[in-house]
């Protein structure tokens, strides 16, 4: 299962969601997290302005708050590596995911 974001992609083989992201700068390593250790999800789908994000929270992880300002208004910063922005194109593939991920962690 996968989804495309706006700079990287999800993947979830049903343990393992893997988190790419497109580099902006030195190239970042893909972030693997087990599906068992995410305590929750969010998701906020994306409109025909607005970009909409996927996150998953980890135990002892702060999770990234939303930005502010006009291009990245209402979603974690790029650097959080355990967060992707989604186009709305991607907003079903992404539902999908994190129904798939909730399922996997109970």
């Amino acid at each position: 299962m996968d989804v495309k974001g706006v700079l990287g992609s999800i993947s979830f083989d049903g343990e393992w969601i893997t988190i790419t992201k497109t580099p902006v700068g030195p190239k970042p390593a893909p972030v693997r997290i087990r599906a068992a250790d995410v305590t929750g999800t969010r998701l906020k789908t994306g409109t025909r302005l607005v970009h909409g994000y996927v996150q998953f929270l980890l135990p002892g992880a702060v999770a990234a708050g939303e930005k502010g300002g006009v291009l990245h208004a209402g979603r974690p910063p790029y650097e959080d590596p355990h967060s992707l922005s989604i186009p709305r194109k991607s907003n079903d593939a992404a539902a999908k995911l994190v129904v798939a991920v909730e399922q996997a962690r109970g």
